[in-house]
C-alpha cells in the first residue's frame, strides 16, 4: 500500500513540475492594449483571452518548445513560440487592411474565411458590438448591409432580409447558441426581448436567403446566429450600466434603463462555467394613431369608425336591419324601420393608451456548465435560460404581451467534429392579453350589443321624427346608446378592464393563455479528419415535436394539447481543386413533417478566388428552402374581432364551432342563431373582392401546404486599392406561397344557391373568414446589394452600402392574395467611426435612409413614408478601472417615423453607459 501511495504521489509531483505558465501582453501598433484577443495553443483546445488591459496568463501541461497563436477580429494573427517557463511575452498586432480574413462558421457549417464563403454573409462581432452607436448590439444590427428591423416597439423588433416578412417573420430563423428562440405558439422570432445578454455576446452572423439545404424547414429568407461567449476562453466578472430616456411627440420624455452582469470561471482545464443576467425597464411607444383603417379620411364623429389604435368599434351592424328585428318583436311600429338609414353604425371604442401602460421591461437570465473530461476538445454543455418580458406585439390585433416567460434548456456533447444537441423550449403567457378583445368585451361587459344597438335605432327614430337631420339624429343617437358608459381613469372601469383581461373567453374576456413547448434535437459529424485528402464531408440530422396547449385560448386546443412532428437529415461535400482557387460545395437535405410528404432541398455553390495576391474571389450559388406552414397556420381557432382566424389542418377545420346570432331570423328557418364551422371558410364561402364589387363569387380555398423557393446568387469579394467591395444579386422564384386570404361566410344557405346565401348577405348574416393557403400566382423577387469599407486619414473607418428589393408579382390576377413583400426598394446605409481618435477615446457615426413602400398585414396595411435616422456614440476607455463610459443617441435627428402600420411611432433614444472588464 506504501508502494501504491508513494507511485501515485511521484506521478502527482511529475504532473505538477511538467506545468507550463506563460504571461504577457497583447497590444496594438500604437501600444495600446487589445481586450479580447485569443491566445491558443496550436494544435489543442487550449487557449486564453486576454483582459481589458490586454494581459493574459495560460497555464498549460505541455512542455516546451511549442507554438501559441494570437488572433483579434479586426487584427492580423501572429504565431510564435514558447521556449520556456514562466515565460512573459509582448505582442503587437497589426490592424489588417480588410474585414476579408474574419472567420465564419453559418455558411457550410465549418469555419472558413468570411472572403472565401460560398454565399452571402453578414457578420458583427465584438468589435461593431462594442463601437455600435445604437442603444443596445441588437438594434445595431440594422446597420448591416440588406438587413430591415421592424420596430414593434421599444423591446421587440424583428429582422428582415429579402422581404416577405411581418413581425411574425415565419420566414426568417434566429439561432442562439444553436437554439431556435422562435415563440413555438404565437409564431414570432422573440429578438432580443428574451434572447442574449449584450456582454456575453462573442459574435453574430447572418445568411440572408434560402439555407434550408443545411438548416431546414423555416431557414428560407435568412438566418440569424448568435453565439455566446465560451467561459474556458472568457472568464472573470464584467458589468454594464445604462441609463437614459426615450422621447417621441406622443409620449413625451421617459426615463429607461439597463443593466446587466456576466460572471465566468475556469475552475480547471476540464470544467468551466458562467452565470449572465441583465434587466431593462422604458416606456413603451405609444400607438396614438385614430385614422379610420377601413376609410382613411373618417373621424371619430362617423357613425361607422373604426380607428387603428382604437378598439371596441370593430363590432358593427347594419341599423336598418336592428330595427326590422326590433319591429319582428313589437318594441316598434311595423315599418317604422324603414326610417333608419340602411348603413352600419359601429360600437364606440376606447384608445390604445387607455387598455395598456406602455410598461416596457426584459429580465435575462441563463447560466452554463461546461465539463471537458479528458481536457481537450470534447466538451458537454448544459446552458438553461430564462427570460421574463412585457413588451407590445402587433399580429392579426395589437397585444400587451405582460410576463411572458420562456425557459430553454440544452444539453449538448460536441468536439470539433461533431456535435449532438438537444434542448426543449418552453413557454407561458402570463397575464397577456388582446388589447382589441379588451376594448370589445369593456363594451359588452358594461352593456351587451344587442341593447346598445337597439337604443342607438330607438334615439334615432325619436330624433328623426322630432326634425333632426341624419347626421344630428346620428349624434343624439350614440349619446343616448353611450349614457353611463364606462370612462377610463374611474373605479368602474378599471374594475371591468381588470376583470376583462384576466378572462381568457373571448365572448366576454381577453386574455390569452399558453404554456406550448417544443422539443428540438441536432446532430453534425464533420468527417473530414477523415477525409481531408480527398474533401471535407459533413453529415447531420434534426427532429422536431410541437405541444400546442393554449387552452382554447388560440388553437382549437380545448379539450387538450395538440402535438405533431418534423424530422430532417443532410449531407454536405466540399472540395478545393485548382490550386485551392475553386471550391466546389455541393449539399442536400430531406425533410419529412407528420402531416406534409417530405422535401428535398439540394444547393451547390462555386466560389473562385483570383489574382496573385488572391484578393478578388467570385462565387455563385443555387438554393433550395421550403417552410412548413406555422402552427397558426395549421390549428389556429382564434376570433380576431374584423375576422375569425381558421388554421387549415384537415382536423382542425370541425374543431372550430362557433355561434352567432342572425338577423333575418325566418331566412334561417325560424332560428335567431347559425352554428358555423370553420370548414365553411373553405368550402362554403365568398370570394372578399366578389363581396366588395357586388359579383358574389365563391371562393376556392385549398389546404395550406409547404412553401418553397429557389434562389440564384452570384456575388463578388476582394479589395481593390485598400478599398474592401462586397455585392450580390439574387434572384428567387416562389412556389406555393402560403398567404392569407380573407373570404365571407354566409350564416345560411350554400354558395352558389343565388337565393338564400345571396339572402344572408343582404341582411348582414355572414362573417369575414381568414383562411391560410397557398397562391397558385407567380410570385418572384429579386434584388441586389453592394458593400465598401475603407480605412481613410490614417485610422478613419468609412463603410457604406446600398440594397435593392423588388417583388414581381401581378396583384391584378390574385386580387384576394397578399404577398406582403414589406420592404424598401432601395436602401442606404453609411458609418463613419474612428475607434482611436486620440488615446483612449472613439466615436462612431451611423447613418440609414429608406425608401417609401406599403406594408401589408392582417393587421393594417397602409404606406410608409421614407425616413432617414442618423445614430451617434462618443466613448472614453478608462484601462486603470478596466471601464469604457459611453454616450450615446439613436436617431438624434428627433423626427418620429415608423416602420409598419399600426406601432407607435419611433422616437429618440439617448443614453450613457458605464461598461466594466468587456
Amino acid at each position: 500500500m506504501r508502494t501504491l501511495f508513494c507511485g501515485l504521489l511521484m506521478l502527482f509531483s511529475l504532473c505538477a513540475f511538467s506545468q507550463t505558465t506563460i504571461t504577457g501582453k497583447v497590444v496594438d501598433q500604437d501600444n495600446q492594449p487589445i481586450p479580447g484577443a485569443n491566445v491558443v495553443i496550436i494544435g489543442k483546445a487550449e487557449g486564453a483571452v486576454t483582459d481589458f488591459n490586454g494581459r493574459f496568463s495560460l497555464t498549460t501541461d505541455q512542455t516546451p518548445p511549442f507554438k501559441l497563436r494570437v488572433t483579434s477580429i479586426g487584427f492580423s494573427s501572429v504565431e510564435l513560440e514558447v521556449t520556456s517557463d514562466n515565460q512573459k511575452l509582448d505582442i503587437i498586432l497589426e490592424e489588417a487592411q480588410t474585414q476579408l480574413d474574419e472567420i465564419v462558421v453559418s455558411a457550410s457549417r465549418t469555419p472558413e474565411r468570411i472572403f472565401e464563403s460560398p454565399v452571402t454573409v453578414e457578420r458583427f462581432g465584438l468589435k461593431e458590438i462594442k463601437n455600435a452607436a445604437a442603444p443596445d448590439f441588437y438594434s445595431g444590427l440594422e446597420n448591416l448591409k440588406g438587413v430591415d428591423i421592424n420596430t414593434n416597439s421599444l423591446t421587440f423588433q424583428s429582422i428582415n432580409t429579402r422581404g416577405f416578412a411581418t413581425f411574425a417573420n415565419n420566414r426568417f430563423v434566429q439561432l442562439v447558441d444553436g437554439m431556435d428562440n422562435t415563440s413555438p405558439a404565437l409564431n414570432f422570432v422573440l429578438g432580443n426581448l428574451l434572447g442574449m445578454t449584450e456582454l456575453d455576446v462573442n459574435s453574430v452572423e447572418l445568411l440572408p436567403g434560402a439555407s434550408s439545404a443545411l438548416y431546414g424547414a423555416n431557414a428560407f429568407n435568412g438566418i440569424l446566429f448568435m453565439t455566446s461567449k465560451d467561459p474556458f476562453k472568457f472568464n472573470g466578472l464584467s458589468a454594464y450600466a445604462k441609463s437614459g430616456f426615450t422621447s417621441q411627440e406622443a409620449a413625451g420624455d421617459n426615463q429607461y434603463y439597463d443593466f446587466g452582469i456576466r460572471a465566468a470561471h475556469k475552475f480547471s482545464d476540464k470544467f468551466a462555467g458562467k452565470v449572465n443576467f441583465s434587466y431593462l425597464n422604458g416606456t413603451d411607444w405609444w400607438a396614438v394613431s385614430e385614422e379610420d383603417v377601413l376609410n382613411p379620411g373618417r373621424t371619430r364623429a362617423h357613425q361607422n369608425y373604426d380607428g387603428l389604435n382604437i378598439y371596441g368599434d370593430e363590432v358593427s351592424t347594419n341599423i336598418r336591419a336592428v330595427g326590422a328585428a326590433l319591429a319582428d318583436m313589437g318594441l316598434i311600429p311595423s315599418g317604422a324601420e324603414n326610417l333608419l338609414p340602411d348603413e352600419n353604425v359601429s360600437r364606440t371604442g376606447y384608445a390604445e393608451r387607455d387598455l395598456t401602460d406602455y410598461n416596457a421591461e426584459s429580465v435575462k437570465f441563463d447560466a452554463s456548465l461546461h465539463y471537458r473530461p479528458f481536457a481537450d476538445d470534447f466538451e458537454i454543455i448544459y446552458q438553461g435560460k430564462l427570460g421574463k418580458g412585457t413588451t407590445i406585439y402587433q399580429g392579426s390585433n395589437r397585444y400587451s404581451i405582460k410576463d411572458f416567460f420562456l425557459q430553454q434548456h440544452k444539453l449538448e456533447f460536441r468536439n470539433d467534429n461533431f456535435f449532438v444537441r438537444g434542448y426543449i423550449t418552453s413557454e407561458d403567457a402570463g397575464d397577456s392579453y388582446d388589447m382589441r378583445f379588451a376594448g370589445i368585451n369593456i363594451n359588452r361587459a358594461w352593456k351587451d350589443d344587442s341593447t346598445w344597438f337597439g337604443e342607438y335605432a330607438g334615439a334615432y327614430l325619436q330624433a328623426s321624427l322630432a326634425g333632426a337631420n341624419s347626421e344630428q339624429a346620428h349624434m343624439v343617437a350614440r349619446q343616448t346608446a353611450d349614457t353611463g358608459r364606462l370612462i377610463p381613469g374611474t373605479a368602474a372601469f378599471e374594475s371591468t378592464f381588470n376583470r376583462v383581461i384576466s378572462d381568457p373567453d373571448f365572448t366576454k374576456g381577453a386574455q390569452f393563455k399558453d404554456e406550448t413547448k417544443m422539443r428540438h434535437v441536432d446532430v453534425n459529424y464533420n468527417f473530414s479528419h477523415l477525409t481531408d485528402d480527398f474533401a471535407e464531408v459533413q453529415v447531420g440530422g434534426s427532429f422536431r415535436e410541437y405541444v400546442l396547449n393554449s387552452f382554447g385560448t388560440i388553437f382549437t386546443d380545448a379539450n387538450g394539447p395538440i402535438s405533431y412532428s418534423e424530422i430532417g437529415a443532410y449531407a454536405q461535400i466540399q472540395k478545393k481543386f485548382a490550386d485551392d482557387r475553386l471550391k466546389v460545395t455541393a449539399s442536400g437535405r430531406y425533410d419529412k413533417s407528420q402531416l406534409f410528404d417530405g422535401f428535398f432541398s439540394p444547393r451547390l455553390s462555386l466560389g473562385y478566388t483570383m489574382g496573385g495576391a488572391r484578393n478578388h474571389n467570385l462565387r455563385a450559388s443555387y438554393q433550395t428552402g421550403f417552410r412548413n406552414p406555422t402552427t397558426q397556420d395549421l390549428f389556429i381557432g382564434l376570433d380576431a374581432g374584423r375576422a375569425i382566424l381558421v388554421g387549415s389542418a384537415e382536423e382542425n377545420l370541425d374543431r372550430d364551432v362557433r355561434e352567432f346570432r342572425v338577423n333575418n331570423i325566418a331566412a334561417n328557418g325560424g332560428n335567431d342563431t347559425a352554428t358555423i364551422l370553420g370548414r365553411e371558410a373553405y368550402e362554403n364561402s365568398f370570394t372578399l373582392n366578389s363581396v366588395n364589387n357586388g359579383t358574389f363569387q365563391k371562393s376556392d380555398v385549398s389546404l395550406v401546404e409547404p412553401e418553397k423557393v429557389q434562389s440564384f446568387e452570384v456575388g463578388y469579394r476582394g479589395e481593390v486599392s485598400k478599398v474592401t467591395i462586397d455585392l450580390s444579386v439574387y434572384y428567387n422564384i416562389y412556389d406555393k406561397f402560403i398567404a392569407n386570404e380573407t373570404v365571407i361566410v354566409p350564416f345560411y344557405g350554400e354558395v352558389g344557391d343565388n337565393s338564400l346565401s345571396l339572402l344572408a348577405m343582404q341582411s348582414g348574416d355572414f362573417k369575414p373568414y381568414q383562411t391560410y393557403t397557398n397562391s397558385d400566382a407567380d410570385v418572384k423577387s429579386y434584388g441586389a446589394s453592394i458593400g465598401l469599407d475603407y480605412r481613410i486619414f490614417g485610422n478613419f473607418d468609412l463603410g457604406g452600402s446600398y440594397t435593392y428589393a423588388k417583388q414581381d408579382f401581378d396583384q391584378a390576377s390574385a386580387p384576394d392574395f397578399r404577398t406582403s413583400f414589406n420592404t424598401p426598394e432601395h436602401k442606404v446605409k453609411v458609418s463613419f467611426g474612428n475607434t482611436d481618435l486620440f488615446e483612449n477615446f472613439g466615436f462612431n457615426i451611423d447613418y440609414r435612409w429608406s425608401d417609401s413602400y406599403f406594408w401589408q398585414a392582417t393587421f393594417a396595411d397602409g404606406n410608409i413614408p421614407s425616413y432617414s435616422v442618423f445614430d451617434a456614440q462618443i466613448n472614453y476607455r478608462v484601462p486603470s478601472l478596466k471601464s469604457t463610459f459611453k454616450v450615446g443617441g439613436s436617431n438624434i435627428g428627433g423626427k418620429d417615423y415608423f416602420t409598419a402600420i399600426g406601432t407607435g411611432y419611433i422616437g429618440s433614444q439617448f443614453y450613457v453607459s458605464w461598461v466594466i472588464n468587456n
